[in-house]
């Protein structure tokens, strides 16, 4: 069991599951931030009465969802930026750093 512990500690398999845990919980605060806001905000702008998700147009019998592509390009720039911000600000470049022998 000593051993299972410092290899937890060494390899930083507890950080890397919390980290994992709130990537989660980032993500669906991102997404609730793009759908429930940003979303209805794009829809005014756009002048579309619908919601954004929805917004296409049809080439023959394909529809083009460009709505949700947008919402899902949004979604995924704003998760990059919170990611790369949290990276730099809290150092975390220094977590994957050697162990000392």
């Amino acid at each position: 069991m000593k051993d299972f512990l410092t290899f937890i500690r060494e390899r930083g398999v507890a950080g890397f599951a919390i980290g994992f845990i709130v990537g989660g919980a980032v993500s669906k605060l991102v997404t609730a931030l793009v759908v429930d806001i940003i979303n209805p905000l794009l829809s005014l702008v756009l002048q579309n009465t619908g919601q954004l998700a929805q917004a296409k147009f049809v080439i023959g019998n394909a529809e083009i969802l460009w709505g949700h592509f947008l919402m899902a390009l949004i979604d995924f720039l704003i998760l990059a930026f919170v990611v790369y911000f949290l990276f730099k600000k809290l150092g975390l470049e220094r977590l994957d750093a050697k162990k000392k022998t």
